[in-house]
């Protein structure tokens, strides 16, 4: 392949990155299969791929892991969708906010769950305690900081 081609091939690849929205961006990641099961249970997956702008905080697979056994089994059962989509709209702001955007110290920034997560900025960022171990990770419809483990309103 020419040099031209695969700067061709690399300038389509990050184009159709850049316009996946949260959705597409979390399952291209591989690492928030039980995030994303999770936000299809609940019925949250439409408002996860709209318009937006959404900032999500987003537990990986690893810190659902975390939770006691038989939690996100629980959750997941139809019977537990409203409070799954509790917690799960606990992780989501309404508007883009990036890590440049947060002020050292402590804010209160409030949830679609209608509650507010305390975000923290001294030398890190967390939410609520959850460490944000990478952050601003772009979507055409906001963007995802990931946690290392899930929120509990």
């Amino acid at each position: 392949m020419s040099n031209h081609k695969a700067a061709a091939a690399l300038t389509v690849s990050a184009v159709s990155a850049q316009a996946a929205n949260i959705v597409e961006t979390a399952k291209s990641a591989g690492q928030f299969n039980t995030l994303l099961a999770a936000a299809d249970a609940a019925g949250l997956v439409p408002a996860l791929s709209g318009d937006g702008p959404l900032t999500v905080f987003a537990p990986t697979d690893e810190a659902f892991a975390k939770l006691p056994k038989g939690t996100v089994e629980s959750l997941l059962k139809p019977e537990n969708k409203d409070k799954l989509a509790r917690i799960l709209k606990y992780h989501v702001v309404a508007g883009e906010i990036e890590s440049g955007d947060i002020k050292r110290g402590r804010t209160h920034v409030k949830t679609l769950a209608g509650k507010s997560v305390t975000v923290k900025k001294r030398g890190g960022v967390s939410v609520n305690g959850a460490h944000v171990v990478t952050a601003d990770v772009d979507a055409s419809n906001g963007v995802i900081h990931v946690i290392d483990r899930v929120l509990l309103p």
